[in-house]
């Protein structure tokens, strides 16, 4: 299946990592990038969507309509931040983004980055857990074609990226032994991009993709 796919999150590393292996793939024909400030990449099969409030799309429908995939790389950390001001910006708004496109393209494939350790149970003591686990349970309950919850742990950066966050260049270099030591937690960026390119393109069983499946599915 040939891919037009929106992106959310281009301005971060993930979102950043997504959208470069989107336009190296020969399926993905066109990306939205949609984001609060432009992510300074040109490209034929890239246009961008400015939107200043995630909260309300309204005015932006339009532009949103016609897509079969969706990768949302949208993200905070929580560390500092009140259960309920995560809540907000990782739960409503991502719930709020999802349940537009879910209305506009019913046949759109959704793919969420999530993170290892996230809380299916929404019941754990670790708040950005649960808070990650309600979010990924009420994706599953809107009516796209499919929605695969991504999981990674640490994420190895894509080399050349500028987005990259500034303590990587001081862990990457351990990047093969972490890739040995611990394999059920470590993948690459790259590895990500492909693994939800693969799942958007062509599906597969489970909807909660854990690292050794991202490995698997990225080939």
């Amino acid at each position: 299946m040939k891919l037009k796919a929106i992106i959310t999150g281009a301005t971060g590393m993930v979102g950043e990592g997504v959208l470069h292996e989107c336009l190296l793939h020969p399926d993905v024909e066109h990306i939205l990038v949609v984001g609060r400030k432009a992510c300074g990449v040109g490209h034929p099969k890239l246009k961008e969507l400015l939107v200043p409030d995630f909260f309300d799309l309204s005015a932006v429908e339009a532009d949103l309509s016609g897509y079969n995939a969706c990768f949302f790389c949208l993200g905070t950390s929580s560390l500092g931040m009140s259960e309920h001001d995560f809540y907000k910006v990782t739960y409503t708004l991502t719930l709020n983004f999802a349940q537009t496109l879910s209305t506009l393209n019913p046949d759109m494939t959704f793919c969420y980055v999530s993170g290892a350790g996230t809380d299916s149970t929404e019941k754990g003591r670790t708040m950005w857990a649960r808070v990650k686990g309600k979010t990924e349970n009420d994706l599953m309950k809107l009516p796209f074609r499919q929605v695969y919850n991504f999981r990674p742990g640490y994420i190895q950066p894509t080399e050349g990226l500028k987005n990259t966050l500034p303590y990587y260049k001081y862990l990457s270099w351990l990047y093969p032994a972490f890739r040995v030591l611990f394999a059920s937690y470590v993948c690459s960026l790259k590895e990500i991009g492909l693994a939800m390119i693969h799942c958007a393109g062509n599906g597969q069983q489970k909807t909660v993709v854990e690292v050794k499946g991202i490995k698997a599915l990225a080939g």
